[in-house]
């Protein structure tokens, strides 16, 4: 519970920071745009608007969505089939099933994402609120993007998250991490649900970390070096699904980085098990995990740091 208020500070006080430097927000805009909520059908300022011009992020003014990709789907809220390349960011949504997604340069909320509905051939739509936009017609010069000293968060599993996490932490440029556990069945596992295989949690480490200084990339890469993704569901004397390999991405660009570091494995020889999988809830190990090798002041004794990049 310590760790958690002190990251949940870091990201607080970093949102508050940030915020001053935002566009001013009247109360049912932050209620929908900082607070997660929803504006009613069918009431939205661009619902039906059909000008050409470019949709921005009314927090940060990020460019967010091009007209030629809205469409009529009459849900009652604006509905795009793409956004603009890396504007958008896909979270898993806190009621469990549904996917949010935010402005990938302020966290903004803009609304969920839905797929195979049949509306466009791109089988996707982006229902967005109206009020968590601004329009630019066409023609229009585009207000200045207002930059976010950001965070963002990987979720990786490579055998027993204490000697994960002991790699990860000591990145610079990573600014918390957490050993739990994720991709499982039931709700906040104990460690001993966990150890007994029947959950289908992963042991795993969530890392908050500042991409200004440090890359995804370079955080998985990482991952890679400090375990054997050739084998499945054990690393060294850890045995079982809970140990098994596994790259949780929460949006697409993640997924990339993880798929493309995997192929390029592949091509060096090795036989890549490493499964990569999207983001669900993420829950707390117990304290005595956290931070585990650096409170014993000793080092891990199967995540040896190997070079393979």
């Amino acid at each position: 519970m310590e760790r958690l208020l002190i990251i949940l500070s870091i990201l607080m006080f970093a949102m508050t920071n940030n915020a001053q430097n935002y566009n001013k927000l009247t109360e049912f805009e932050k209620y929908v745009i900082i607070d997660k909520g929803t504006e009613r059908p069918f009431t939205g300022e661009y619902e039906k608007n059909k000008i050409s011009g470019t949709y921005l992020c009314k927090q940060c003014n990020a460019p967010l969505y091009s007209s030629n990709d809205k469409f009529e789907s009459n849900c009652g809220w604006p509905s795009f089939d793409d956004e603009i390349k890396g504007a958008v960011m896909r979270v898993p949504d806190s009621d469990g099933s549904r996917t949010e997604i935010i402005c990938n340069n302020c966290q903004g909320h803009l609304g969920h994402i839905f797929i195979n509905e049949g509306f466009t051939t791109k089988q996707t739509r982006h229902c967005v609120n109206s009020v968590s936009l601004n329009f630019i017609p066409k023609g229009d010069i585009l207000p200045d993007k207002i930059s976010a000293n950001r965070t963002e968060t990987a979720i990786l599993a490579s055998g027993c998250f204490w000697g994960t996490e002991y790699h990860l932490q000591k990145l610079e440029g990573v600014i918390a991490t957490t050993v739990g556990y994720t991709g499982g069945y039931i709700k906040n596992p104990t460690y001993k649900q966990v150890c007994s295989g029947t959950t289908g949690h992963a042991e795993a480490v969530e890392v908050v970390f500042n991409p200004d200084k440090i890359s995804y990339e370079e955080i998985v890469q990482l991952f890679f070096e400090t375990h054997d993704p050739t084998q499945i569901n054990r690393q060294g004397p850890d045995i079982g699904t809970q140990y098994r390999s596994e790259v949780f991405y929460t949006n697409n660009k993640q997924k990339e980085v993880a798929e493309k570091l995997i192929e390029i494995l592949e091509s060096k020889g090795f036989d890549v098990v490493t499964k990569v999988t999207p983001a669900s809830v993420f829950y707390e190990g117990e304290d005595y995990h956290q931070d585990y090798y650096d409170k014993k002041g000793s080092t891990p004794y199967c995540h040896i740091y190997t070079k393979r990049f």
